[in-house]
């Protein structure tokens, strides 16, 4: 059994405002605004946001990625700031592509520690970020032509025979939310079939490295993708994450991230996320 009170230690003494502040919204019932307040922090004049609000990237400059990582603190926090996320979709109608979408990363963020994993990163626009990105701003009701141009375009990543791990992620996120529910559960049956065998999914627990598990894809029984996974697999999981807790409270990562700040940002990002898990499974 995970201990929370070692965990709200933890996070006090080492996560960043804007986690302090999910957590407190989540688990001692504060103000849910009070999220904002901390996100408005990182979002850049030109409506994106920066600042290493994504941790593996401490660029100040406004990134797609971090548009996804913010409207997702609105979407856990269960309020959006209408304002704040439309002037991110002007920022990310100005990075996109003629084609449509936007890269995850935009050029110019290697003059900034990045982590190992970013280095040389030179992507087309593709299923992520733009799939979670459009499928955030359908759950939290945000109108804006970006959104309805890209969604056009992740119809079309979505049919790709060979996505990994990470893209069905972010497919779910927009499936979720989309509005054509036929459509959207006839291609999630085809993802849920093809994830087992999807690169970076780790079905195992305890094998040694990165990996999204099915608790990524299904971190509350009422997730979009819980029914993807026999409950014996979700309980081996859980049991693996609750056995995860490390002496100082935290739970731990798995990648190398830029160094000693983001490594203690990523571990309070990962603790609210691995204690709302636990708790919404009836393990705390």
């Amino acid at each position: 059994m995970a201990d929370l009170a070692r965990a709200r230690a933890f996070i006090h003494g080492a996560a960043r405002l804007i986690d302090r502040r999910w957590f407190a919204v989540l688990f001692d019932g504060d103000d849910p605004s009070l999220v904002l307040k901390a996100l408005s922090g990182y979002q850049n004049v030109d409506g994106g946001f920066g600042h290493g609000l994504e941790p593996d990237s401490r660029t100040p400059r406004s990134q797609p990625l971090n548009v996804e990582v913010g409207l997702q603190y609105m979407a856990d926090a269960g309020v959006a700031d209408q304002a704040m996320a439309k002037a991110a979709c002007d920022f990310l109608q100005q990075a996109s592509a003629p084609a449509g979408g936007v890269p995850i990363l935009l050029p110019g963020f290697e003059a900034d520690a990045h982590a190992p994993h970013w280095r040389g990163y030179a992507r087309p626009p593709e299923l992520v970020p733009n799939g979670g990105i459009v499928g955030l701003l359908y759950r939290l009701d945000v109108e804006h032509p970006w959104r309805e141009a890209t969604a056009e375009q992740v119809w079309r990543w979505i049919q790709d025979d060979d996505l990994g791990a990470h893209d069905i992620l972010d497919a779910a996120l927009f499936l979720e939310s989309v509005p054509d529910r036929r459509q959207a559960e006839a291609t999630a049956m085809r993802l849920a079939a093809a994830l087992p065998g999807a690169q970076w999914f780790k079905a195992d627990p305890g094998s040694p490295g990165y990996g999204l598990t099915p608790l990524w894809f299904a971190p509350t029984p009422d997730s979009f993708c819980r029914s993807w996974f026999e409950d014996a697999v979700i309980a081996l999981h859980l049991d693996h994450l609750a056995a995860g807790q490390q002496a100082d409270g935290g739970w731990p990562i798995s990648w190398d991230p830029p160094g000693p700040a983001a490594l203690l940002e990523w571990r309070g990002v990962q603790t609210v996320k691995a204690l709302r898990t636990l708790r919404a499974y009836g393990r705390i």
